[in-house]
């Protein structure tokens, strides 16, 4: 019970650092693949804070449905999720042709792994690869092999790379990169977090500074989570404490553990929304607190962009230093993630800016 006494939310607003107006980066994002693949169920999970019981209440898409998704580095999504009708699909390939595929960024295509006419899915997906190739050589293209929980546990890695195999084989000059993917757990998650983690402009900058502030607040773990989707775009860990493969566990063998934490937060802030009848979009914490016996943990607003995780062993007085060092060090991150101005010292600490 004093352990559950120990959770606390504060909804005290963060103020943001103001910036001036910049010039957005924006990445065309194509989410294709035939009529009933899951497409807008997973967009709708990622982006609009729906849960996997959700998304049966959606309809199918109609022609295309454009979204804006802001990101870290003052980068937009322009999100194209496209109808899999195959009167869409024949539009998209002739009339439309190079409305849509000029200007990609990225291609993320979905497979149903229980369709019924594979041979015609991969038919198409080529035909799709070939109007890439014409107007956006240089587009990045992802694999989504979807719906893995509807295939019998023993089969999956076989029936899967079978899938990708094939998928390959009509892939032209691109390398595409595959995932399998489910609605109903963190399989998701990572597919997209890989995919944004592309995208984010400044990101290796983003990781070293987070590095830096792990190592100076004596931090276990610390995740960079994107504010909308919750997506870890970064993490930074003491040497020992996790890994990310599982063939080689460290002190915490839970090597999807990212992946969870998003899809456990996701869950919380649906709860939030449901209790206190707040929008799904909006931000229903500032800050939340978790004190254990064995660790502490905690979990903050950080730039306009982002929410910063930390983990930590127990200890009142580290708790309470961490947390402070990180509310300072967020004006440096500010600037990497929405830069207004190019300046000599960004990223550099001044006086006023000195960690605790």
């Amino acid at each position: 019970m004093d352990q559950m006494n120990s959770l606390s939310i504060h909804d005290d607003p963060v103020p943001s650092p103001s910036s001036e107006p910049r010039k957005q980066k924006k990445k065309k994002v194509l989410l294709m693949g035939k009529s009933g693949s899951g497409k807008s169920s997973m967009r709708s999970i990622i982006f609009s804070n729906y849960i996997a019981k959700d998304t049966r209440r959606l309809g199918a898409t109609i022609d295309v449905d454009l979204s804006h998704v802001k990101f870290l580095g003052n980068l937009t999504l322009n999100l194209w999720d496209c109808g899999g009708q195959d009167a869409f699909m024949e539009n998209y390939l002739s009339q439309q042709r190079q409305h849509v595929f000029s200007n990609v960024g990225v291609l993320i295509y979905v497979f149903d792994i229980e369709s019924r006419d594979f041979d015609r899915d991969l038919l198409t997906y080529r035909s799709i690869i070939a109007a890439l190739s014409q107007f956006s050589q240089s587009a990045s293209v992802y694999i989504l092999v979807h719906k893995m929980d509807l295939v019998v546990p023993n089969q999956r890695e076989d029936m899967y790379n079978d899938r990708v195999s094939l998928i390959r084989s009509k892939s032209d000059s691109f390398d595409p990169t595959p995932f399998a993917t489910s609605i109903w757990d963190q399989s998701l998650y990572k597919a997209w977090a890989e995919i944004i983690h592309d995208l984010v402009p400044n990101l290796d900058q983003i990781e070293k500074h987070l590095g830096s502030l792990g190592k100076l607040i004596m931090a276990e773990e610390v995740l960079l989570f994107e504010r909308t989707s919750f997506l870890v775009v970064s993490s930074w860990s003491s040497k020992g404490i996790i890994t990310s493969d599982k063939d080689q566990p460290a002190q915490n063998p839970t090597y999807d553990r990212n992946e969870r934490l998003s899809n456990i937060i996701k869950n919380f802030k649906q709860s939030t929304s449901r209790y206190t009848g707040t929008p799904k979009s909006a931000e229903q914490f500032s800050v939340f607190d978790l004190k254990m016996p064995n660790f502490c943990m905690f979990l903050i607003k950080f730039t306009t962009n982002t929410y910063l995780g930390v983990v930590l062993p127990p200890g009142e007085e580290r708790f309470n230093a961490a947390k402070l060092n990180c509310y300072i060090a967020r004006t440096h991150f500010e600037d990497l993630d929405s830069p207004a101005r190019k300046s000599a010292d960004r990223g550099v600490s001044g006086d006023s800016g000195e960690l605790a």
